[in-house]
C-alpha cells in the first residue's frame, strides 16, 4: 500500500516533536511531516504557508489546538486538497474577551520573561495526573524555546484574530475525526462535541486520563485512532 501523505499542524508553542510518537507509529501507512506555524500572524497567511509546505497535491491533515484553527481555515480555502481531516483538542469558536485578555497578559509576560509563559501554561495544558512528569514538561519547554518569543507573539496575534469557524463546518465534506481529552481544562469536551456535530462526516473520540496535550499525554491512543482513521 502506498503511504498516505500526512501533514501535521502543531499547536501554540509546539513543533514537529509534539507528534514524535505518531510519526514513528504511522510510518508504515503514512508519509508524515509537520508544518511550521510560526512565520505569520494571521490564520489566513498560516493556511497559505501550510499549502506551500505540503509535499503532495492531496494529503490527510491533522491539526492540534491552534493547528486546528489553521486546518479549519485551510478547509475554507482549499478543501479539494484534503483527503481526510483530524482535529485534536481544538474547536471552531472565536476567542472570547476573557480569552483575549489572558492572551495579551501572556504576551506582555513574554516580553520580560519568556520562559515564564510555559510555567504559567503547563498546569492548564496537562491533566492533573501528568503534571509531575518531568520528561513531558521538559519536552514542552524545549518546543516553546524553539518557537521563541517572536514566534509566540505572532501565533497569539493569529489566534486572537481568527474568525468564527462554526458557520463553515457544514461545508467540510471529507471524513473527519475529532479527538478530545476528557480532562482538557482549556477546551472542554462540549466544545469538541459542537465541532463534531457541525461536520457531516465526522466522529468524536474522547480520550480518558488526558488533558489538552493529547499527542504527548496519550500518544499510543492517538496514534491508534489516527491509524484507524487513515484506513
Amino acid at each position: 500500500m502506498t503511504p498516505t501523505p500526512l501533514l501535521f499542524l502543531p499547536g501554540l508553542l509546539e513543533d514537529a516533536d509534539v507528534f514524535e510518537h505518531q510519526f514513528h507509529g504511522l510510518a508504515q501507512v503514512a508519509r508524515c511531516r509537520a508544518a511550521d506555524l510560526t512565520a505569520s500572524d494571521n490564520v489566513r497567511s498560516l493556511a497559505e504557508d501550510v499549502l506551500e509546505q505540503a509535499d503532495a497535491e492531496r494529503f490527510a491533515l491533522v491539526g492540534h489546538s491552534m493547528g486546528g484553527y489553521v486546518a479549519l481555515e485551510l478547509m475554507r480555502r482549499a478543501p479539494e486538497r484534503v483527503l481526510r481531516l483530524a482535529l485534536v483538542a481544538t474547536h471552531a469558536r472565536p476567542d472570547t474577551p476573557e480569552s483575549i485578555a489572558n492572551r495579551r497578559r501572556l504576551m506582555a509576560l513574554a516580553e520580560t520573561d519568556f520562559p515564564g509563559v510555559m510555567t504559567q501554561l503547563a498546569p492548564k495544558l496537562l491533566a492533573p495526573q501528568h503534571l509531575k512528569e518531568v520528561g513531558l514538561i521538559g519536552k514542552m519547554s524545549e518546543m516553546a524555546l524553539a518557537t521563541g518569543k517572536e514566534g509566540f507573539l505572532r501565533q497569539q496575534r493569529a489566534i486572537i484574530a481568527r474568525p468564527d469557524s462554526r458557520p463553515h463546518l457544514g461545508a467540510i465534506a471529507c471524513p473527519t475525526l475529532v479527538v478530545a481529552g476528557r480532562n482538557d481544562g482549556i477546551m472542554p469536551v462540549e466544545w469538541l462535541e459542537e465541532l463534531a456535530h457541525g461536520i457531516p462526516k465526522s466522529r468524536l473520540e474522547v480520550i480518558e486520563d488526558c488533558g489538552h496535550m493529547v499527542p504527548l499525554e496519550q500518544p499510543e491512543r492517538l496514534t491508534a485512532l489516527l491509524a484507524e482513521w487513515l484506513q
